[in-house]
């Protein structure tokens, strides 16, 4: 029970993906947990399973995070019912797979908005009341797009990891006077339902052929880095760690 008493707030957690199982996790380490998505029923549902299975406090909140003022309410919201938020994980991202030659305006500013504006947001949201009790731990989930050439259609998505990666160190340097660490831990392919619904067969089958370890990474490795970065890393701020399974060595 590493995180007794703690608060945790995470973005894009109420899905099936990396988002929910750090929920999850970090709950069992006996955090109370803020679970935020796009959707907000979906949200509720999630943070009141997690409550009734891990019996910890849970807040569920509707959070569309390109939007500045619902994450303003957001973080309101868990400040007024916990009085204190200690750990801040950006998960909230989306891919719409398109060539820059037809790549849409719209499409552009979706992926780039949810990854990098959506992170910048709950940075500056959350980062007063974590300067306030001199303490903290960020933590932005990237991706190894943001270093590795990747097929036709993701120029955008590597963009905004590449960003937040950049927006990662610098932070870190601003927040480290207050004891507040900020990383970034970069996954390369992990499967969860939804992901069907982005790539085609052949390019699932394509990027899990590229992982040379010999099971396929999931969303708990994931978020078992997490977990080490708010617990027992109290040290490391400022880094990039890549769940690759080995693929990153492509």
């Amino acid at each position: 029970m590493k995180l007794k008493g703690k608060v945790a707030f995470l973005t894009g957690a109420a899905g099936a993906g990396i988002g929910q199982a750090t929920a999850r996790l970090l709950a069992k380490e006996g955090a109370n947990v803020v679970i935020t998505d796009a959707h907000e029923e979906r949200s509720r549902t999630v943070a009141k399973e997690i409550a009734s299975e891990l019996s910890v406090n849970t807040l569920g909140v509707g959070c569309d995070v390109t939007q500045r003022s619902a994450v303003e309410a957001a973080v309101k919201a868990a400040l007024e019912r916990f009085g204190s938020i200690d750990i801040l994980v950006n998960n909230a991202g989306t891919n719409r797979p398109t060539p820059v030659i037809t790549m849409a305006d719209e499409t552009w500013d979706l992926v780039l908005n949810t990854t990098l504006r959506g992170t910048f947001y709950c940075c500056r949201a959350v980062l007063p009341a974590m300067i306030e009790q001199g303490s903290g731990r960020i933590v932005n989930i990237g991706s190894t797009a943001a270093f590795m050439g990747l097929s036709a259609g993701h120029a955008h998505y590597a963009a905004a990891k590449a960003g937040l990666t950049a927006f990662t160190r610098c932070l870190a340097m601003e927040a480290a006077p207050h004891y507040i660490t900020v990383n970034t831990v970069s996954p390369s392919f992990i499967y969860n339902e939804f992901i069907p619904h982005i790539y085609p067969e052949d390019e699932i089958r394509r990027m899990q052929e590229m992982i040379p370890y010999p099971r396929k990474g999931t969303p708990d490795d994931v978020a078992q880095t997490v977990l080490f970065l708010v617990t027992d890393g109290e040290y490391v701020t400022g880094q990039t760690i890549c769940v690759t399974g080995g693929s990153w060595m492509h």
